[in-house]
């Protein structure tokens, strides 16, 4: 799939859904899906075709590995191993080739966004009237172009590939070790069920610090603007220190909810090795059953960890997005846009 080399065409199909938003009365889409779809809707379509190559690609290593171990190696058939072995190398090669054009691709697509929301925040500030508040308003215009579009535009390449292509690993490997034992894909499920509980829990508190921080963040940068006295000093080291604690309650839940994950997973692992061998000892699986399976499960566990990532950007991309799309009416508007806590 050859990727476009020039956003133009892209841009103007976003100012045509920006100017059909407006004549609704708003500068953006109400919300981030009308707005990917806006924006990006052709290009989602490509990204969900390779990612869906991509995945269908995904369990036939792990079949590969299970027949070398069984069939290959048992029988003494060097020929068969090599074959194998060099089916499994182009099968990973072609994964990985189709994962880089994937990737390039979703790349390109973000920063067409990014682009599009700077272009379009400058093209309000500029057309908008300028009241007795536009030095305040100036400070959420510089945060706005500077960074709070770069989130929402990287949102824009993976919102919709991205959970087609985790979902799809995660759906085709766990069919797969189904087939091979029952059991085996039951203690899969079981290791990924108290996350599907405990992550949106986390998540939302996750989100509730997030926005917070977005709005102090534009408070610095109207004080900036601003510049004064030594209340406006004291109240930007206040704010400075609010973003400090923000951000350390976001990475203290973060990252206490990556170590939850790595522990089930690892308790999912210890599970299944003592449940395997115990089976190949009676005979009930073979040995190439087990190593596909734990092979398997290694393969669920990144694509769980990147749908749980996707998951967290997109609700914090959803907030994000609600703050900037609030503040771009209001900026339209010619007021100034709401950073208060």
């Amino acid at each position: 799939m050859a990727l476009p080399l020039s956003g133009h065409t892209s841009d103007r199909a976003a100012d045509g859904s920006a100017a059909a938003a407006r004549n609704c009365g708003r500068p953006l889409p109400a919300s981030i899906t009308g707005y990917v779809w806006h924006h990006s809707g052709k290009h989602q379509a490509g990204l969900s075709i390779l990612s869906v190559m991509v995945f269908l690609l995904s369990i036939w290593p792990l079949e590969i590995q299970r027949r070398i171990v069984n069939d290959a190696i048992s029988s003494g058939s060097l020929s068969a191993i090599a074959w194998l072995s060099a089916a499994y190398f182009a099968i990973a090669l072609l994964e990985g080739a189709l994962k880089f054009v994937l990737n390039l691709y979703r790349g390109w697509v973000s920063e067409t966004a990014v682009r599009h929301l700077r272009r379009t925040i400058l093209g309000l500030a500029r057309r908008g009237p300028r009241q007795r508040a536009s030095r305040e308003k100036e400070g959420v215009e510089i945060a706005l172009v500077l960074s709070e579009a770069e989130p929402i535009g990287n949102f824009v390449g993976i919102s919709l590939s991205e959970p087609l292509l985790q979902i799809g690993i995660l759906v085709s490997v766990l069919v797969y070790i189904a087939h091979l034992r029952l059991e085996f894909a039951a203690v899969s499920v079981l290791v990924f069920l108290p996350q599907m509980i405990v992550v949106p829990l986390i998540q939302r508190a996750i989100n509730r610090r997030a926005a917070t921080r977005i709005r102090t963040l534009r408070g610095i940068s109207a004080g900036m603007v601003d510049g004064g006295a030594a209340t406006d000093d004291r109240m930007q080291t206040a704010r400075i220190d609010s973003v400090f604690a923000l951000n350390m309650g976001i990475y203290t839940l973060k990252f206490g909810m990556n170590f939850l994950m790595n522990l089930m997973n690892h308790l999912g692992v210890a599970v299944v090795l003592g449940i395997g061998g115990w089976y190949v000892v009676r005979g009930l699986v073979d040995v190439g059953a087990v190593v596909a399976f734990v092979s398997g499960l290694a393969k669920i566990v990144d694509p769980w960890g990147d749908l749980i990532n996707w998951f967290r950007e997109a609700t914090v991309s959803s907030v994000k997005y609600r703050l900037i799309e609030s503040a771009a009416r209001q900026i339209a508007a010619g007021g100034a846009a709401d950073h208060s806590a």
